[in-house]
């Protein structure tokens, strides 16, 4: 790991536990892991663990600081623990193994304050059960997507040259470490959009997924793999994928029987189909539920249920839409497309299928609303897919922090009852920022991105903010400890606004999609106007945004439940930030902030470069407190994003100015 960025566990976080005395008590894999995390910690700062002592432990005079022990109530199921202080101890108990590793993880993230206070006994479980990576790593290097499909931070952690890396796979348990230390406990290995060499990793290779299951089971990580839906034709000469063939199922069940074989706690297969191209079951006359219900049953036959975990899940990408569309074609929405082909499938699939479902309709843009899907569906498992690499929100060349975002999705009433995060009783799903580079995420910054996900995940009413000062403390150590707060305060001003900076520059009141095709990297207002991917913003002469009422557009407000289908629905009501995804409206109409349109869009566009200016000259004011190797990287990507947000504000206002023919109030430059 020597010259890698320890991102949010740097050797200072487990000083506390290095420095004292800790008694751990229990016997299996993950509990060695915990012992060895305790020892390494007490090699490098002093202190002293004692393993499995038994009842009489201390009856030799040793008074134990902290206490790590694989005992609770079972009511706290494998994965949760309490934690207590009282009479100078630190006490952590848990029913099974993770929960116990996850005690350790709370106590590094509590410091010295887990020692100082005494504290009543507080039990900590996670509200989802599932908490997972999507890898959209490619095991060869794809000629047009790269080794990593919208990976914006190296290659790949598992493959390269075509293969698994197993001369790395320290790093790779490494990353099982920093995935424990925040919560999250399953990854994808491999891109959604599965090719040729891929799609034997199912079969043939799948002892290279195996060994990287080895390397991650440690951290209780547990590992998916990525599946084509016609695999039965690419890799077992099948003449058919008809998943009501006998044949085609007598397949699926053998060759899962194989990856259990291999992986006895394999976690089960992510799927999409039907999707941009990847095969599905429309090409036989069947529904997703048909398909999903084809591998749940293979998955149920094979997993053996042992104590490794739950039993393995198929999760069911529900981005299938029309992107063939022609763009003057008014009445298709790909907004409606996911409601439109799922819903009436609620009650139709097995119980370990799941239906993953992207949080915004339409594909991760800076501002959507809530997929309408989600809350739709009450006979249907759900997991809620964000996405952490960002494809859309800068590539991680630009700070932007989604915690802001995801928290207002995850807390969205969007059956008018149960939030989102209550509703994603399927799991809630990221598609991984990670990749070969030093920094792990590229920029140094979109570490916490990656950490505020999984805290979010175990926790989804949790203050993001507070999450943010979290990661913050456990990432930055100044060298002086009097610098603390300068430290801490200046990186949480660069990044607590980031993400509304980011789409003040970019996106206004709802819009998004103006990015260059293909890469999606920096302004192109038109560039997808007159594709067939349906993402359109129907600006002309006289306003911008499209119609998506029931009374005169293409009826999506009306799939969401009241009282958002009714707030939606008119001008009047609908939300500023969201006005021109649903209404079509003039340069002048006056907003609820009591600015106009058009003025709105300067404005912002002026503003966000403004803050970005100020947040650059921040992180200058850090230079003594940071890192050398750390501070330039950030301050190299910040000098980008600089440039990057003048471009998109002289592009986007000019557009605009070009089309409406209205002035900028405060007379500023707009080319």
């Amino acid at each position: 790991m020597q010259g890698v960025d320890p991102a949010w566990l740097p050797d200072g976080a487990f000083r506390p536990i290095g420095t004292r005395r800790t008694l751990i008590r229990g016997a299996g894999p993950l509990v060695d892991t915990v012992h060895g995390e305790v020892a390494e910690a007490c090699r490098r700062f002093g202190g002293r663990v004692v393993r499995d002592a038994g009842a009489d432990a201390g009856a030799d005079g040793t008074a134990y600081d902290l206490v790590l022990e694989l005992t609770g109530p079972e009511g706290l199921g494998s994965e949760g623990f309490t934690c207590r202080r009282e009479n100078g101890v630190t006490h952590v108990t848990a029913f099974g193994q993770t929960g116990l590793l996850y005690g350790l993880f709370h106590v590094v993230r509590l410091g010295e304050r887990a020692f100082t206070q005494d504290r009543q006994k507080q039990a900590h479980r996670p509200a989802v059960a599932l908490r997972m990576l999507d890898h959209w790593d490619n095991v060869a290097v794809h000629p047009v997507m790269g080794q990593v499909e919208r990976g914006y931070a190296g290659g790949s952690l598992f493959w390269a040259d075509g293969r698994a890396r197993g001369e790395l796979l320290g790093r790779v348990r490494a990353y099982g470490r920093l995935l424990a230390a925040c919560g999250i406990n399953a990854v994808a290995v491999n891109n959604v959009n599965v090719h040729a060499v891929e799609a034997r990793l199912l079969t043939d290779r799948i002892g290279e997924v195996a060994a990287i299951a080895d390397a991650l089971r440690p951290y209780g990580i547990r590992v998916h793999l990525s599946v084509t839906f016609a695999a039965p034709m690419v890799l077992g000469g099948l003449p058919t994928a008809d998943p009501l063939d006998e044949g085609v199922r007598d397949w699926w069940a053998q060759t899962t029987s194989r990856v259990y074989e291999a992986i006895p706690d394999f976690g089960g297969y992510v799927v999409k189909a039907d999707s941009e191209g990847q095969p599905g079951p429309f090409a036989y006359g069947r529904s997703h539920a048909d398909g999903a219900n084809m591998l749940a049953a293979a998955l149920t036959a094979s997993d053996s249920g042992s104590a490794a975990g739950p039993g393995g899940t198929v999760h069911w990408r529900a981005f299938v839409y029309d992107h063939r569309q022609d763009w003057r074609d008014r009445t298709t929405d790909r907004a409606r497309a996911a409601y439109d082909h799922f819903v009436p499938l609620d009650g139709q699939f097995a119980p370990n299928a799941v239906l993953q479902v992207k949080h915004g309709p339409m594909d991760f843009q800076v501002r959507e609303p809530i997929s309408p899907l989600i809350g739709a569906m009450p006979g249907t498992r759900l997991a809620v897919e964000v996405q952490a690499t960002q494809e859309y929100t800068g590539q991680q060349r630009h700070v932007c922090w989604l915690g802001p975002m995801w928290s207002e999705a995850l807390r969205f009433r969007a059956d008018g009852e149960s939030t989102v995060g209550e509703l994603a009783r399927g799991g809630l799903v990221a598609v991984s920022n990670v990749g070969d580079d030093p920094f792990w995420t590229g920029h140094p910054l979109a570490q916490a991105n990656l950490y505020t996900f999984g805290r979010l995940a175990w926790q989804p009413d949790a203050n993001p903010y507070g999450l943010l000062d979290e990661w913050i403390r456990l990432t930055y150590t100044p060298t002086r400890s009097e610098e603390s707060a300068r430290l801490e305060a200046g990186v949480y001003a660069v990044l607590s606004h980031s993400w509304r900076t980011y789409e003040k520059y970019t996106a206004p009141l709802g819009v998004g999609w103006m990015v260059q095709p293909g890469h999606h990297y920096g302004p192109s207002v038109d560039g997808y106007e007159y594709s067939p991917w349906g993402t359109y913003h129907f600006a002309d002469r006289d306003g911008i945004g499209v119609d998506r009422s029931v009374a005169t557009g293409t009826g999506f407000a009306g799939q969401y439940a009241k009282p958002w289908a009714e707030v939606y629905e008119s001008p009047e009501t609908c939300p500023d930030e969201l006005l021109l995804f649903f209404h079509h409206m003039s340069y002048e109409h006056m907003l609820h902030s009591g600015k106009t349109v058009i003025q709105h869009i300067y404005d912002t566009h002026f503003e966000g470069v403004e803050e970005v200016e100020a947040a650059l000259g921040v992180w200058a004011s850090l230079v003594d407190l940071v890192d050398p190797a750390r501070h330039a990287r950030v301050t190299e990507r910040f000098e980008e994003q600089l440039r990057s947000a003048r471009e998109w504000r002289d592009q986007v206002n000019s557009y605009f100015f070009r089309k409406s023919g209205v002035a900028d109030a405060h007379g500023r430059r707009i080319y």
